[in-house]
């Protein structure tokens, strides 16, 4: 085992339950603005168009397709015409209202504040993420995951998104180290693994479900809590 020095965290997924925050946030939503009344039959129908057209947008947003004002802009009327609803009845604040919801959520993944707690003794912690500045912060403050991280990267600050190597780089020069002191632990193959990996980092693949994937990270868990036995 590497001696490490800095770990990487991804943020959403991984440590912040986003399914279950957003599932929250969508259901007061339906209910609040009787979407029902507006086209959309089911709630059910609402959280699968959102699921749908959500990850397309943030799919395009990694790969620069699409920017942050226009994802949002784009994302309910989307969702809305997915669902079956009256796009032309969207309320004005619907959006906002749906980001400052999610963002106030404070559910994570098992174990993880205990993971950190254990963590944060032995390394120097901090995420990379390709949320935006305003919402990542809110939503580290509302779980009270803020207090575990020293240095928070974003897509947003750097410019650049994940799997792009430069927002590993630009970690790497903000905390004047190296890649082999340093270990990035996330959910997704291509931007926390591929990314990493390019960037000459060692990976755990954060991987509840089991899921199969073409790249061999360096680690692989299940459950947050194995991170003790890796480090």
């Amino acid at each position: 085992m590497k001696t490490y020095q800095h770990l990487f965290f991804d943020l959403d997924h991984t440590l912040w339950d986003y399914d279950r925050n957003v599932s929250e946030s969508l259901q007061e939503l339906y209910e609040i603005y009787a979407l029902k009344e507006l086209g959309i039959p089911t709630f059910e129908k609402f959280f699968e168009a959102f699921h749908a057209v959500n990850f397309k947008l943030w799919d395009w947003y990694n790969i620069g397709k699409i920017d942050k004002i226009n994802l949002r802009k784009e994302r309910f009327p989307m969702i809305f015409s997915h669902a079956g609803g009256r796009v032309d009845a969207i309320p004005l604040e619907f959006e906002e209202n749906f980001m400052h919801r999610t963002s106030s959520k404070p559910h994570v993944f098992p174990y993880s504040k205990e993971i950190l707690t254990y963590l944060k003794e032995k390394y120097r912690v901090h995420v990379i993420t390709n949320g935006f500045n305003e919402s990542q912060a809110k939503k580290m403050k509302s779980s009270g995951l803020d207090v575990f991280f020293e240095l928070v990267v974003t897509s947003e600050t750097t410019g650049h998104k994940k799997p792009d190597v430069r927002i590993f780089e630009y970690a790497l020069t903000e905390l004047k180290t190296h890649p082999e002191h340093c270990l990035m632990i996330g959910d997704n193959p291509n931007s926390d693994i591929l990314g990493a990996q390019q960037a000459q980092i060692d990976q755990v693949y954060f991987n509840p479900e089991g899921k199969s994937i073409a790249l061999t990270p360096t680690y692989e868990i299940r459950h947050l809590r194995e991170l003790e036995q890796l480090l």
